[in-house]
């Protein structure tokens, strides 16, 4: 095994000289300048902004205009994106990306996903001389030919809009102009690639976001998604769908990436797989080899209870360097996100490729493929296997311009002849994933929080285990009590405790019926549950802050 590991390195490094050696000639290189020149480079995928937000959230900090390559702390990494590299890789477009983790839930993640977005509105506000917001491809193509950055947005997870159609038109409105279906975990109404499925691809309120997004005129990006999910979308989509950052599975077969039948399907739906830069994806021995090193840690120390090294970290650390040096990881190269590219291209058409790098939300790049000032690079890899002008402006980013245009004038279509749909996923999908296994009791008990959400909990002990008066001051939390059965409301039976705040709040629910349980009908719209069915992982409060 290390000798193939080694030797599948050796060629990539060749593989990789040999196309150094290409992209520095002048010939190829005025070609690909000549392209960008007239198409802008558009980039399916870049998580600048959540670095920016773990550093604190302000616009500035850290400030693009330096050269952000270089780690700021030993063993750290520097980041992919900065303003000098910018200009040097010639972009004309981004697709910023407004990632929350997929295990946050409820109101939240919609306060998460607005404070993202703003983010990406400030860098345009602070650098107006490089970047400038982009809602149209007729945007995208005036700011180019400005000489600045049009700057998109997408939200990373239907996570992000906590099941509520209202909310994804809200955040259309505010700019998103793709919503990725899923992250890593599945949703109430639709599986992820990365996840066990539970939903076989997506349920009847998933369809309605599909359809809802199409209307809209906001691209639906299959990215994570399950090939399932992926089919269930194609199959009602009126518009070209994007994948965002993933790349071909038969070039590296990996979960995140897409099969030749789902091409086939793209390639009717005139829809863009825009290739990936994670070495994961792109090598399948890479991505082999992360799996083999994820063991070995596993089984040198796997708090609380397992690994030959527990509670030794220094030789658990010992033991796996000396793993690192005896199997080195097989190299990853621009060359072979080519490969990706040319599948795409081969079996969906020339009219299909693109480029979402997932800068700045990957843990390493392909050699040659470093930073944003790399892109050019790419194409002259490309040119150099015998692409045409016309097809490497294809890939810079006409055809998710084109994909973009073409959504727009379905959007307009359907404006014109369907309202606004208001479904909601209790209408829809209905009392739905509840666990065979359970006992009957157990079975009946979660059933009646599905058809009535509301936050059941056990009332304290002691005063003293209730939270202070400040924290309930800040989270408008009050203790939970006893909800008389008028208060439930019909279809609301049982006795749980049921926090009742004393404004209404994002514990307040409605029925399938419409009624309302613990809550009166001024208490406005109905809100999903905090916690994910079927995960087992609470969801953060109102008012939680920091990353996971």
């Amino acid at each position: 095994m290390r000798r193939l590991m080694i030797a599948v390195s050796m060629v990539a490094l060749a593989w990789g000289t040999a196309a150094s050696a290409q992209m520095s000639d002048p010939k190829i290189a005025a070609r690909v300048n000549k392209v960008l020149a007239g198409t802008p480079l558009i980039d399916g995928h870049n998580d600048l902004p959540g670095e920016i937000r773990r550093a604190g959230g302000k616009v500035g900090a850290p400030d693009l205009r330096a050269d952000l390559s270089k780690p700021k702390s030993p063993g750290g990494r520097g980041l992919m994106t900065d303003i000098p590299r910018i200009r040097a890789g010639h972009m004309g477009g981004q697709f910023w990306s407004v990632f929350i983790p997929a295990s946050i839930d409820g109101p939240i993640a919609i306060q998460m996903t607005l404070e993202q977005m703003d983010i990406v509105k400030g860098m345009a506000q602070l650098y107006p001389d490089v970047f400038e917001m982009a809602y149209t491809a007729d945007d995208v193509v005036r700011i180019h030919k400005s000489g600045k950055v049009a700057s998109l947005i997408g939200i990373e997870g239907g996570h992000q809009i906590n099941d509520s159609l209202p909310a994804l038109r809200q955040m259309y409105a505010a700019g998103a102009r793709y919503m990725t279906l899923t992250h890593a975990l599945n949703t109430r109404w639709g599986d992820s690639a990365t996840a066990n499925p539970q939903h076989d691809g997506l349920t009847p309120f998933g369809l309605e976001v599909v359809r809802e997004m199409n209307r809209m005129g906001m691209l639906v990006d299959l990215s994570h998604v399950s090939e399932a999910t992926m089919k269930d979308a194609l199959g009602v989509a009126q518009a070209p769908v994007i994948f965002s950052h993933s790349g071909a599975k038969a070039v590296a077969d990996h979960a995140r990436n897409v099969s030749d039948e789902v091409l086939g399907l793209v390639a009717k739906n005139r829809g863009v797989v825009m290739v990936n830069f994670m070495t994961t994806y792109v090598l399948e021995a890479k991505n082999r080899w992360a799996a083999d090193r994820a063991a070995e840690q596993a089984r040198f120390n796997a708090p609380p209870f397992g690994g030959l090294y527990i509670g030794q970290p220094d030789k658990a650390k010992a033991a796996l360097d000396a793993w690192d040096k005896a199997h080195p990881a097989p190299a990853v190269t621009l060359s072979m996100v080519a490969d990706h590219v040319e599948h795409v291209a081969k079996i969906c058409g020339v009219d299909c490729p693109g480029i979402g790098s997932d800068f700045d939300g990957i843990p390493d790049t392909p050699t040659g493929l470093e930073g944003v000032d790399k892109f050019p690079d790419l194409l002259a890899e490309l040119a150099r296997r015998g692409w045409s002008d016309a097809d490497l402006a294809k890939v810079a980013g006409g055809n998710v311009l084109r994909a973009l245009r073409e959504s727009e004038a379905v959007a307009k279509r359907l404006q014109a002849t369907t309202q606004p749909s208001y479904a909601t996923i209790a209408e829809l999908d209905g009392p739905k994933n509840i666990d065979p296994e359970l006992n009957p009791g157990k079975r009946a008990a979660q059933l009646e929080r599905r058809r009535c959400p509301v936050r059941f909990r056990k009332p304290a002990a002691t005063p003293s285990t209730a939270p202070s008066t400040r924290r309930s001051a800040r989270q408008g939390w009050t203790p939970p009590r006893r909800s008389p059965a008028a208060s439930r409301g019909p279809g609301c039976s049982g006795s749980g405790w049921v926090a009742l705040p004393t404004s209404c709040g994002s514990n307040r629910r409605r029925t399938p019926s419409g009624t309302l349980c613990g809550a009166t009908p001024a208490c406005g719209p109905p809100q999903r549950p905090f916690s994910r069915p079927g995960s087992g992982m609470p969801t953060p409060r109102t008012g939680w802050r920091s990353w996971t």
